[in-house]
């Protein structure tokens, strides 16, 4: 069987200090020999994925100090947060496999006697040529996207203690997927919304047709803006069956921000009124900034932080079809986790068509927005 080999590169505007050194990447699924059409099928990528992954993860850990800020593009790291990541990826990566390898006795493909992290680390280093001939054209494809994410990766935590992201939670107030159930994701949208007769509006339509919920973590100036060209009840409309978090007021770090609270009071107060029955008491920070001694005054909001696991990366040169690629992926590695898209940009619908239909049969379930938005950890 032919496969059809490629990588797809592109560039997201961030924060300055939180720029990554290379563009943002994806993978191309047709590397990949098989559907994904069954929840069996599904395990046998997610294992593939998962050693794939730590084998990057484990060459990472061969570089001094020296060579990592250089691969990162940094003039030094914080060494110590990112050994405290990698720690938290191995153990991620280790109770991934675990679920992943309940199907074996289905398929056993890139099934192995794994019975400790130690012995999947040492799989990992040896994990190249030992994928047999169907998937030999998957190998470097895989590992060199799963270099690039772990750049993106370490290159946050390298700069944690200078600027904060959504790879570390400051406090156990934080919400993340990690709560979530294994093949259990949450759909999120970001940057939002757009103006009337947008993007918005489209993939709010397609997400009731597909009685698919997803939060949506709104701009209180656009949500304004949308308000005034329209109505309250054309904004309930276009939120009808779906949740609303917020975002702040304006799309800027909430970490160095004089007026970051009142900030969250004006938005919150502007959903809460204009939105009660979609709202949620969550907070997403652009680029996962937010300051460390929050926690008090989002208390007494009753607000709560609620980061992401997996980033479509759409706001950048990555096109819908790769976007959505780079999602499925992930979803592939972490097996369950909020997943983020920005539905203000034409590109989040196809993706999340494209998403939804090559996930349909591999076992998956789309969390409850409302459910997730008001459990506690």
């Amino acid at each position: 069987m032919r496969i059809a080999l490629g990588l797809l590169a592109g560039l997201l505007s961030l924060a300055v200090q939180a720029a990554p050194a290379s563009p943002y990447v994806s993978l191309d699924r047709a590397a990949w020999p098989e559907r994904l059409d069954s929840p069996v099928l599904f395990d046998v990528a997610s294992r593939a994925e998962i050693l794939s992954f730590a084998r990057a993860l484990n060459d990472s850990e061969q570089l001094d100090e020296a060579a990592l800020a250089a691969r990162l593009g940094l003039r030094q790291v914080n060494l110590q947060k990112v050994r405290a990541v990698r720690a938290r990826l191995w153990q991620r990566l280790w109770q991934n496999y675990q679920q992943a390898q309940l199907s074996c006795e289905q398929d056993a493909s890139f099934c192995y006697p794994l019975e400790s992290l130690a012995e999947l680390r040492t799989q990992a280093a040896q994990f190249a040529g030992d994928v047999g001939e169907f998937y030999t054209g998957w190998v470097e494809p895989s590992y060199h996207f799963h270099q690039r994410y772990l750049d993106e990766q370490l290159r946050k935590a390298a700069l944690l203690g200078q600027t904060s992201s959504e790879v570390e939670r400051l406090s156990d107030a934080e919400r993340d997927g990690e709560t979530l159930n294994d093949r259990v994701f949450l759909l999120s949208f970001v940057g939002g919304p757009s103006a009337p007769g947008g993007a918005t509006d489209g993939l709010t339509d397609y997400l009731r047709r597909q009685r698919v919920e997803g939060t949506f973590f709104v701009l209180g100036n656009r949500l304004q803006q949308r308000r005034n060209a329209s109505s309250v009840e054309a904004l309930r409309a276009l939120y009808a069956r779906q949740c609303v978090g917020i975002q702040g007021w304006e799309y800027r770090s909430h970490a160095q921000w004089q007026g970051w609270q009142d900030s969250l009071r004006r938005s919150q107060a502007r959903v809460q009124s204009d939105l009660p029955a979609q709202y949620l008491p969550l907070f997403r920070p652009p680029y996962g900034q937010r300051r460390s001694d929050g926690d008090g005054f989002m208390a007494s909001q009753g607000l709560q932080v609620s980061l992401w696991d997996i980033d479509a990366q759409d706001d950048g040169t990555l096109d819908s079809q790769a976007s959505a690629q780079r999602v499925l992926t992930l979803m592939l590695l972490w097996r369950k986790g909020v997943v983020q898209f920005h539905d203000s940009l034409d590109k989040a619908q196809p993706a999340v068509e494209w998403l939804l239909e090559s996930t349909a049969q591999s076992g998956l379930a789309w969390e409850d927005c409302h459910v997730y938005g008001t459990s506690t950890r």
